[in-house]
């Protein structure tokens, strides 16, 4: 039924539950996975002649951190026998950039963690799996 699943991770605890998911569809369809890590873009607006971090360590950190995500995903496919492709990707927002990868790849589902949060945090806060929800075309399971 599934044959290419999206499955965006962000390193918390939430999406490694999603992630296992996530791996458990593509091995029951004989799917293959795609990780995918959204990185922050450099806060330009902040740049001011007492800037802490240099751009292009602030770049360096972030594939660093981005690419040990994936990683991770990419490992425990593998122990699991699951075909997977890992990716980093910069955005500004989550949801878009997860949505262009989906677009990418012409996958079939997204497996998706959600922090849950409710009320005025969720207001406050917002949900890049609200949007993703709201704004995707395909099937988006989400894992709590």
């Amino acid at each position: 039924m599934f044959k290419r699943i999206v499955v965006p991770t962000d390193g918390s605890e939430i999406t490694s539950k999603a992630v296992d998911t996530a791996i458990a569809l593509a091995k029951v369809h004989g799917a293959k996975l795609y990780a995918v890590s959204v990185k922050e873009p450099f806060p330009y607006s902040a740049v001011s002649e007492m800037q802490p971090t240099p751009p292009q360590e602030f770049f360096d950190a972030q594939e660093r951190i981005a690419s040990t995500r994936v990683k991770a995903v990419l490992d425990a496919a593998k122990l699991a026998g699951v075909p997977c492709e890992g990716h980093t990707v910069e955005a500004l927002h989550a949801w878009e950039a997860i949505i262009e990868h989906v677009e990418r790849n012409e996958a079939d589902l997204v497996v998706m963690a959600s922090h849950g949060r409710r009320g005025v945090q969720a207001l406050l806060l917002g949900s890049e799996t609200q949007k993703l929800l709201t704004h995707c075309t395909i099937p988006v399971l989400v894992v709590r």
